[in-house]
């Protein structure tokens, strides 16, 4: 089968494996990035004709490359959707989206700002039990549903990076929230550390609904049998959803009911029947889902907004666990629920325009401007007579000094700072009566780098992480990581720390860090 469509898929190991079978099956495969040669060079013969690589830049170059799917662990999946939405490139990413709420919303509006997909591999969304239930729930057919309860029970595999509330629970939530219609209102999570001092290995989250609805998960990888169970109970029906059973049983309604005699509940138990299934493989046809939503600029049914929801939840339900079960409010933060960072801060005189996102903690002061699709991350400073955009990412910890103008084409990654005044231009050769935005050459500068006051970026040149520009340069080169540079041309002038001093014999005078430069970068 062919696709017009197609992929890279990042991370080849336990899940990814499945990925990418799924995908090489949809004729949607061009490439496996993976940074394990070995694994890359099996698949290289298990699948002969597509390409690997082990720098996801390398990828995200390619033209023939329309969507990125990655299934790399959760810490590393924003700083790599982010980089795929800025390629160009829709994006999958594997449950959960990311592990911090900011960073979710940063990706849901870079995504919106460029028009891209973003889609969260929540998996059970698309099995075909879970999407008859969500048909006869809509259709009324289990009336109104009081109670759910998700079981997900096994014996492994057993993860240091995370706690099973992480690593488990993601689906049931997923799964839970889409058949309530709302966000839980109250979250209470307990739990318990068998194997690690730090890591749960059983967790029981409670969740109560506006409606009145609530719901139980129960996870565990110390469970002596496989248990994956949804039970949803409604008022005419109960459904059961269990993914250990063949397909003619995986789905089982039961019309069980209550009546009430003399003042007393009496149940009226039924015979459960089975419910007729297509046994597709769920992965299957979520792989299929993301790419008729590249094919036709189609919103998935698990998109960023969807991500976003079910991250709540976890951060809410590991707030509840850290207080040893105490209930957290989903609601409004208050009190001890307060965010660590305040919310963004812009003075009366600055403009921020619609479609922009600012990060907590970020200061925009006065007579500066933001303009639209500009996403601007946390603790961001941006000084007087600013000018952003549009449609510039700004990273996290970025200082932005008086009368700088960041134009599009320009990306600041974490942490770099743009003294007084300092130039960035986006065309190479402009003319005030023709039109060169189409020509225009981006520019990314690295994480850490230094910007001096008046020096001026030459549009097209990259400036990598931890250099430093001397003031008043002007750049016409790129400049290497953790280079000095200055003047007019600006030249190689020596090695800077990731601290800002220069180095002597590769060595930091001043925190002693040692590094292994060549006395001169390459040409």
């Amino acid at each position: 089968m062919s696709n017009s469509q197609k992929v890279l898929v990042v991370g080849a190991g336990y899940w990814g494996k499945n990925l990418i079978r799924n995908f090489h099956a949809l004729g949607a495969l061009a490439c496996i990035c993976d940074n394990n040669e070995a694994t890359l060079a099996a698949f290289r013969k298990q699948y002969p004709g597509v390409d690997t690589c082990t720098d996801l830049a390398d990828g995200l170059a390619r033209d023939d490359i329309d969507g990125v799917v990655i299934a790399t662990p959760a810490e590393m999946h924003f700083k790599q959707a982010k980089a795929a939405l800025l390629a160009g490139k829709h994006v999958y990413v594997e449950k959960p989206l990311v592990l911090n709420e900011d960073h979710a919303r940063e990706l849901i509006l870079l995504a919106e700002s460029r028009g891209l997909v973003l889609m969260v591999g929540h998996l059970l969304q698309y099995h075909p039990a879970f999407l008859a239930i969500k048909v006869l729930a809509a259709a009324g057919d289990l009336g109104r549903i009081n109670y759910i309860c998700s079981h997900r029970l096994n014996l492994g595999k057993i993860r240091r990076e995370e706690n099973i509330l992480w690593s488990f629970a993601p689906h049931d939530i997923s799964m839970i929230l889409s058949l309530a219609g709302e966000e839980p209102e109250s979250v209470m999570a307990v739990g318990a550390n068998y194997l690690h001092e730090h890591i749960a290995d059983v967790t029981t989250t409670h969740l109560e609904f506006p409606s009145g609805l609530k719901a139980h998960i129960f996870v565990s990888w110390l469970h002596p049998f496989k248990e994956q169970k949804l039970v949803v109970v409604g008022e005419k029906k109960m459904a059961v959803f269990d993914d250990t059973k063949p397909w003619p049983e995986k789905l089982v309604l039961y019309p069980h009911e209550v009546r009430w005699e003399n003042n007393t509940p009496i149940p009226n138990k039924a015979n459960g029947f089975p419910v007729k299934l297509s046994d597709a493989e769920p992965l299957k046809l979520e792989c299929e889902h993301f790419l008729e939503c590249l094919e036709h600029g189609l919103t998935p049914n698990t998109d960023g907004q969807e991500g976003l929801r079910v991250l709540k939840v976890l951060n809410a339900s590991q707030r509840s666990l850290d207080r040893h079960g105490s209930m957290v409010s989903m609601g409004p933060k208050t009190g001890g629920d307060a965010p660590e960072e305040g919310e963004p801060f812009v003075h009366e005189t600055a403009v921020v325009d619609d479609g922009v996102t600012l990060g907590a903690g970020t200061r925009v002061w006065h007579f500066s401007h933001i303009m639209p699709g500009s996403v601007v991350g946390r603790k961001v400073n941006i000084g007087q007579n600013a000018s952003v955009g549009p449609r510039v990412t700004i990273g996290d910890g970025c200082k932005i000094q008086n009368n700088v103008s960041v134009y599009s084409g320009v990306t600041l990654e974490e942490n770099v700072f743009c003294g007084p005044s300092m130039v960035f231009t986006n065309v190479f050769n402009p003319r005030a009566n023709i039109s060169r935005m189409s020509q225009a050459r981006p520019t990314r500068v690295g994480r850490g780098a230094t910007l001096g006051a008046n020096c001026v970026i030459v549009c097209g040149n990259d400036i990598g992480p931890y250099a430093l520009v001397g003031a008043g340069s002007v750049v016409t080169r790129p400049v290497p990581a953790h280079a000095l540079v200055r003047g007019n041309p600006a030249r190689f002038a020596g090695w800077v720390c990731e601290c800002g001093v220069k180095l002597k014999d590769n060595r930091c005078p001043e925190c002693g860090r040692q590094y292994d430069f060549p006395e001169t970068p390459e040409a």
